[in-house]
């Protein structure tokens, strides 16, 4: 059940206001409410959370309703000023600045406390439009796939949590989750599912946290393999306990662990690592028998392997996600493979080889059957199989590899497909000689733009979404909030995040 999380700050600077508006001391409203007056002090200063015979006690005494003494609005301009200034002093961009406490007694005029609090929120804004920048998101990611290379993309508080939740539903996971279970993942957790015909542009799913309803697009907008994960990355945040994010690096970490958890419920550890195990000891592990039992897309069954294969089965791996260009749009790994990085160590961006199978696969006679390949390079020689993606466009290339000693566990390792990759200093990925010398000086292509490149990744707790319209969203379809209830937005609360602080984890 969801219950009401109490903004301490809000709450004190509530409570001192609506005391010394009846003229109680701390003394005398502790008297009425049977609390010393150090007590009551704490709990102006935010320092500590009442209980909910308390604020029953505190808004008897001092004649309001708990809902008056719990709404999530502070009371004066200058009480929102005491609440910013304490808020900014905890933040970690604050606290780089190495300044002393700043105490906001009633001796700091309100001038002075604007200025602070809106100096600091510049300070903010500004460090927030450079993390969002492509080279920040770029090295948030790096950052995050140093963490998932540490940990062989396998995070077993997760996989905890999605094997619990589907305990908790009765569910064996030895085949694709059928719809059924789905809604009772989510009645689990506390939410039903609706799906809607105008759901904003900008959104997979919209949540409203105080009608418990997950709003997903209608069938025809959204095929039902596709609506799996829709629902189960949403309930994925609430699972794992997220809170809004504060930058675009607990957005992408977010992200990442609410993917690993779609991929954790839809193939179950359990199942996927004997599927697996089994194919192993036949010689015969294929990418394509995870997606096909288990109902999932090509990517995600991959990214699923990658979760399990080092922990489970002793096999470094290595994944890329790419464009018919070579353009990487995902990556990772840990068995060495020499993936093209950028001077912050980012992949994502970069153009891999054309020798390599990701791109080789386009030029295949069959393009969308799977491409087996062994590749050599300056690191060894690796082999992948590749399957380009045909259910939504553009098309992209999808590829699991593995060390040339391991690759005797898959199906296609008898391939006599061989190439060699030269790059990143090689002429694999030049123009040779000849053709270098024809046209060396005689050709101005005009490239076509990727405005992406040149914008900043959208600001704010969720990058490119339009709250405005959101907001609009909710107030056609939820039912007005009962009168006089609390205003602030329900914490999803049936106990402490299953996992403890976030980690990173294979974005599924």
């Amino acid at each position: 059940m969801a219950t009401q999380r109490v903004d301490t700050l809000v709450f004190g600077q509530r409570l001192r206001h609506l005391r010394k508006a009846r003229g109680y001391t701390l003394d005398a409203l502790g008297e009425r409410v049977g609390r010393p007056a150090p007590f009551l002090s704490q709990l102006e200063t935010g320092k500590r959370e009442p209980r909910l015979s308390v604020i029953e006690d505190l808004a008897e005494a001092l004649g309001v309703t708990t809902a008056e003494l719990l709404t999530a609005e502070a009371p004066s301009r200058r009480s929102q000023l005491e609440i910013a200034i304490e808020r900014a002093q905890d933040e970690p961009l604050y606290q780089t600045l190495r300044l002393p406490y700043v105490k906001p007694s009633a001796k700091v005029p309100d001038d002075m406390l604007e200025h602070v609090v809106t100096l600091y929120r510049q300070l903010a804004r500004r460090s927030e439009v450079h993390a969002a920048s492509p080279e920040g998101a770029r090295k948030a990611n790096a950052e995050l796939r140093v963490e998932m290379r540490a940990r062989d993309n396998y995070f077993p508080e997760i996989e905890a949590v999605a094997g619990d939740a589907l305990q908790a539903v009765g569910w064996d996971g030895t085949s694709a989750v059928p719809e059924r279970v789905l809604l009772e993942l989510a009645r689990y957790y506390g939410f039903s599912i609706k799906r809607v015909r105008d759901l904003p542009k900008q959104t997979r799913s919209v949540t409203d946290l105080r009608g418990r309803t997950i709003y997903i697009p209608q069938r025809n907008a959204v095929p039902t393999r596709a609506a799996r994960s829709v629902i189960l990355q949403t309930l994925g945040h609430f699972a794992l306990g997220h809170e809004d994010p504060a930058d675009f690096r607990q957005y992408l970490r977010q992200r990442v662990e609410a993917n690993y958890f779609v991929g954790a419920v839809l193939a179950p550890e359990a199942a996927a690592v004997e599927l697996l195990r089994e194919a192993k000891a036949r010689r015969e592990i294929s990418i394509e028998d995870v997606k096909e039992i288990f109902y999932i897309s090509y990517e995600m069954a991959a990214h699923r392997f990658t979760n399990l294969a080092t922990r489970h089965l002793g096999l470094a791996v290595h994944f890329l996600r790419a464009d018919e260009e070579g353009v990487i749009w995902k990556a990772y790994e840990n068995n060495g493979v020499p993936m093209p990085t950028d001077a912050d160590g980012a992949i994502e961006g970069q153009r891999v080889c054309r020798e390599w199978g990701t791109r080789v696969a386009f030029h295949a006679e069959d393009v969308f059957d799977i491409h087996y390949q062994y590749t050599e390079t300056d690191m060894g020689t690796f082999w992948a199989a590749t399957h380009v993606e045909a259910d939504r466009p553009p098309y992209s290339a999808v590829t699991i590899g593995v060390h040339e000693r391991d690759a005797k566990f898959f199906r296609g390792a008898s391939t006599t497909q061989r190439h060699r990759s030269y790059c990143p200093d090689g002429p694999c990925c030049r123009p040779s000689g000849a053709l270098a010398e024809r046209w060396t000086g005689f050709a101005w292509p005009s490239p076509r733009q990727h405005s992406h490149v040149l914008a900043a990744i959208p600001v704010g707790a969720f990058p490119g979404v339009d709250l405005t319209d959101v907001y609009q969203f909710l107030d056609r379809y939820s039912e007005p909030p009962p009168e006089g209830a609390p205003q602030s937005s329900p914490q999803w609360s049936p106990g402490p995040s299953p996992h403890g602080s976030s980690s990173p984890a294979g974005d599924g």
